[in-house]
């Protein structure tokens, strides 16, 4: 037991040594997500009551632990917090802060995916996030105008908006997945 503790002390102590600014920052812009995410989704009365500190730890969570399920558990708060939001506390959906919390959420989850791959003691070239930042803004820019486009189609399709843009999305994510699936499963 003593030494278990010890060789994690001994752990923590190489890791506080070697750990480089880089990752760091990573993992600390994924957490800024995060917070940011919640912080829209959620309304503003629960995140100052005790909730807000126990939201405030599931967003620090992808930092410690990008590669684990910590990212996925901060993206179902942000989300779970969006639903209570809407449908519990009847606010209005608003296109600017659902584009917002997605995009944040999706954020989350690029960041943290980046931070699981590249070692706490790596020396990262600016290239590197840079690229990766490039591309995930390029999907928050495409997945925002699919995301307008498909509420004006609804909106003069349908007198129930939000439902036919829900049938397509879901009909795009599945195809999404199915897409890429195939691309796995062909090398």
């Amino acid at each position: 037991m003593i030494t278990a503790v010890r060789d994690r002390v001994a752990a923590v102590r190489t890791w506080f040594t070697r750990a480089t600014i880089a990752p760091i920052l990573l993992r600390g812009a994924t957490s800024v997500a995060a917070l940011l995410a919640i912080g829209l989704a959620y309304p503003l009365n629960l995140l100052l009551s005790r909730l807000g500190l126990a939201l405030l730890a599931v967003a620090a969570l992808p930092a410690l632990a990008p590669r684990g399920l910590a990212p996925a558990l901060a993206v179902s708060t942000g989300i779970a917090g969006w639903v209570v939001t809407t449908t519990v506390y009847g606010m209005p959906v608003q296109l600017w802060r659902l584009l917002a919390v997605g995009s944040l959420l999706y954020l989350t989850h690029s960041l943290a995916a980046l931070a699981a791959a590249v070692p706490y003691d790596v020396l990262l070239a600016p290239e590197v996030p840079m690229r990766w930042l490039s591309r995930t803004a390029g999907v928050l820019l495409a997945a925002a105008v699919l995301v307008v486009l498909l509420l004006t189609v609804a909106g003069r399709a349908a007198g129930e908006p939000f439902l036919l843009a829900i049938v397509v999305g879901l009909a795009v994510a599945v195809g999404a997945v199915a897409m890429l699936t195939w691309l796995v499963h062909r090398r």
